[in-house]
């Protein structure tokens, strides 16, 4: 099967999707920006084509009817037990860098006790992992670093207090030795994962026994099938690093202007709120960019400046938007800059503000800077479309509809919830055009 894939390589996340000959999406794949943009751009499309793999099981299932009505229940279980045995032998490996690493800390007779103690902290995290991909189990991240580095941080410290060894040490192993695992492409494993999947599966639901050749070899023709990575397309605010040729690289305002046009054909008007950037976007009807306007080098408004906001409110990133949500009183907030709003924050909340409040203030802040930019770039028209990290929270897109009806009137918004891949779709749609309109044949390696 050939496929054509875009790599949208973001200040904060590198995402990827995969089309095939006829441009249905097949997959999607995001991981956590890094510093080696060579791995995040691997992982991330690693990502999409599993994600691929999966979509390609529903199919060949369903047009079997080998699961009748319990489809959904089996590829849900299917998939939390990959993602447990990718999960399990990041973990193993993790363990042995740790411990390979401490032969050169500078610990002193320490250093017996904190080996001893590591073992001790990875036995209980590997006995934990099932319960973090149990059905039903909230993770506030699916990012590896994440999962295990909170996950550490907490059994570590429990475990230097019951040794008697400084939690510190710990802590400084775990530094040493995350990058390196999190800076690993695992590729290799992913057969050998799918097929352990399959057997935690069956076991997992035993009523399926019965199906379970019916159910075995689609699956096993679905992993035999080559996914040929026929053209990549790279963009985004690190497209410049991509490991690509310059004919693989395409700006992110073409990307996204065209990624938006894919998921809404009727769009004019593109607001994208990334980690790093606004940008507002026109489009003509075939999805090619008429013109655009930026946010300057200021972070202000960004996906960057909400988890400012987090980390001065000591919460998640998450929990800004349904935080905001609650607000039943209208504040204005006089800043959106990174540098002067954790203490006009400080200054609300001194002065009897409610954090609800304050961050609904925020959001719509945020969004009025977003509105600026629109009008810059030629106003709203419509279909009007929104993309983005930012497009998931629930409090900008409610702000963004109010300011949009009070400026513009009724107008068609478009909210994808896979908004986040807008221009990772728009590369893989350059991708398909490279080759199936243009005749080009050169692969991105």
């Amino acid at each position: 099967m050939r496929c054509f894939i875009g790599i949208d390589l973001g200040s904060t996340t590198t995402k990827a999707v995969v089309i095939d000959e006829n441009q249905n999406v097949l997959g999607r794949g995001i991981t956590n920006s890094r510093s080696n943009y060579d791995t995040a751009a691997a992982i991330a499309k690693q990502e999409a084509l599993v994600n691929g793999r999966f979509h390609l099981f529903r199919q060949a299932l369903g047009s079997t009817g080998a699961l009748e009505g319990d489809l959904d229940v089996f590829l849900g279980q299917l998939e939390r037990d990959f993602r447990l045995e990718q999960y399990l032998e990041q973990l193993a490996d993790l363990e042995a860098t740790c411990q390979r690493n401490l032969e050169n800390a500078k610990f002193g007779d320490a250093t017996r006790d904190v080996s001893v103690a590591l073992t001790e902290v990875f036995r209980r995290l590997s006995g934990e992992a099932a319960a973090l991909f149990a059905p039903g189990a909230k993770r506030k991240s699916d990012f590896f670093r994440d999962i295990a580095g909170s996950q550490y941080l907490a059994t570590g410290e429990a475990v230097a207090k019951e040794s008697g060894i400084r939690y510190d040490f710990l802590l400084n192993v775990f530094d040493r030795s995350i990058i390196e695992v999190e800076n690993r492409v695992y590729g290799d494993s992913i057969r050998r994962h799918l097929m352990s999947a399959l057997e935690r599966a069956f076991v997992a639901l035993p009523g399926m026994a019965g199906r379970r050749g019916r159910v075995e070899a689609p699956i096993k023709g679905i992993l035999d099938m080559e996914m040929e990575e026929t053209y990549v397309v790279g963009t985004g605010y690190g497209r410049a690093r991509l490991p690509f040729s310059k004919e693989h690289i395409r700006s992110e305002i073409l990307c996204h202007g065209l990624g938006a046009h894919m998921m809404y054909p009727g769009t004019a008007t593109v607001l994208d709120i990334g980690g790093q950037d606004t940008k507002a976007i026109q489009v003509d009807p075939h999805g090619i960019v008429e013109s655009f306007q930026m946010n300057d080098r200021c972070a202000a408004g960004c996906g960057r400046y909400l988890g400012y906001i987090a980390d001065e409110m000591n919460m998640g990133l998450h929990e800004l938007g349904p935080m905001a949500m609650k607000s039943t009183k209208t504040i204005r907030i006089n800043s959106t800059c990174t540098v002067f709003a954790g203490a006009e924050l400080r200054d609300r909340l001194s002065l009897g503000d409610k954090r609800e409040d304050i961050m609904a203030g925020l959001h719509r802040a945020i969004i009025l800077r977003a509105m600026s930019i629109l009008a810059r770039s030629g106003g709203i028209r419509n279909e009007f479309t929104f993309t983005g990290g930012v497009a998931k929270n629930e409090a900008a897109v409610k702000a963004l509809r109010s300011l949009v009806q009070e400026n513009y009137g009724d107008l068609t918004l478009n909210i994808n919830p896979d908004s986040i891949y807008t221009g990772a779709l728009g590369g893989a749609t350059f991708a398909w055009r490279a080759v199936v309109e243009e005749g080009r044949t050169v692969e991105a390696r």
